[in-house]
């Protein structure tokens, strides 16, 4: 099924083609853009040579659309999207921003669906209640 990405502020598109599109930039401010595979699971990532991202880095995803951050305010290191199936069900999807990490939560109705050998690092974020989540 093929599933529609979208940012979480503007609602802008984010998928062109079989790419996820988002910018992003790293603690050292280098700048670039991203292409992230959409099928949930495949960590496949493209990006120019020149924007030099090495495993461990922290980076900091943007939406290319409006510009606003895609981090979440309480856990720098998650990055949240949407993504909606053809019946027009959005669930949010939400994934490690450090390079190389492999983990991505899909969450509709509070059902928490995992994906990715890293899915333990960040379990207990969802695990916990809202109020509790700044602490972490």
């Amino acid at each position: 099924m093929q599933y529609d990405y979208l940012c979480p502020t503007c609602h802008g598109h984010l998928r062109i083609g079989d790419k996820i599109v988002l910018s992003a930039k790293t603690i050292e401010n280098e700048q670039g853009l991203i292409f992230l595979n959409p099928e949930l699971g495949n960590y496949t990532t493209e990006h120019h040579p020149s924007f030099g991202i090495k495993e461990g880095d922290e980076l900091y995803y943007y939406c290319p659309v409006c510009h606003k951050t895609l981090n979440l305010e309480d856990n720098k290191k998650l990055v949240k999207i949407f993504m909606r199936d053809k019946k027009g069900e959005e669930f949010e999807i939400f994934f490690s921003g450090i390079a190389g990490e492999k983990c991505t939560y899909r969450i509709r109705d509070k059902e928490v669906t995992t994906y990715g050998p890293d899915v333990e690092r960040y379990q207990r974020y969802f695990d916990l209640p809202e109020e509790y989540k700044k602490y972490l």
